[in-house]
């Protein structure tokens, strides 16, 4: 089972280090910001303290050069190794959680102006068009390694690319609705008569 005494990072840490071999703060840092910020987005910072505790629990080892620089490299321990599969091995059925300030103005855009609600649509609309194409770049950087140790990491931005579509589509619905006029549905236009006129009904009745 995994260890209470590790959290989210400690994985990060280690799965990385897995998968790239000994690594040195900056290295982590740097993979974190090519891929798994776009998910999981923490402090940097915490993986300089990181490497330091799982050194201290015996799950990494520290390999420092004795000159220059004096650069530290962490490795994974055989016992990293045991913490991090059986983590892997615990299914999680924890739902996903958004977090997100344009939802929450656009669950009060009632309050608002229609062209309000039409500005924070292009607003995101604008945004996620640039995430997609992130997310591309990403796909590309994935390929030549999909078939060996990055497939199911392709699994999950091909994954990260379809939530983002439909993120898309749906902000372009929202544009759409806040544009028509007052933010409603367009209507039928009703026939009027002049009161006290029968309908053509009444007329043949």
């Amino acid at each position: 089972m995994s260890s209470p005494a590790l959290t989210p990072v400690s994985y990060v840490v280690l799965g990385l280090i897995a998968r790239d071999g000994p690594s040195t703060p900056y290295t982590l840092k740097t993979a974190v910001s090519r891929g798994i910020a776009h998910f999981w987005p923490f402090p940097h910072s915490q993986i300089y303290s990181e490497t330091e505790y799982l050194t201290g629990l015996g799950l990494l080892a520290e390999d420092r050069e004795s000159n220059g620089r004096r650069r530290r490299t962490f490795r994974l321990t055989a016992e990293g190794r045991r913490a991090l599969a059986s983590w892997l091995s615990e299914p999680t059925a924890e739902p996903i959680h958004i977090r997100s300030f344009p939802f929450l103005k656009l669950y009060f855009g009632y309050f608002g102006r229609p062209e309000d609600v039409r500005h924070l649509a292009e607003m995101q609309l604008a945004s996620l068009e640039g995430q997609y194409g992130n997310i591309q770049q990403m796909i590309e950087r994935l390929k030549p390694h999909a078939d060996a140790d990055r497939k199911w990491q392709m699994a999950l931005a091909d994954l990260y690319s379809r939530v983002t579509q439909a993120l898309i589509e749906g902000w372009k619905d929202v544009a759409s609705a806040a544009g028509r006029k007052n933010g409603a549905s367009p209507r039928r236009p009703r026939s009027r008569r002049r009161p006290g006129s029968r309908s053509a009904v009444s007329q043949h009745s």
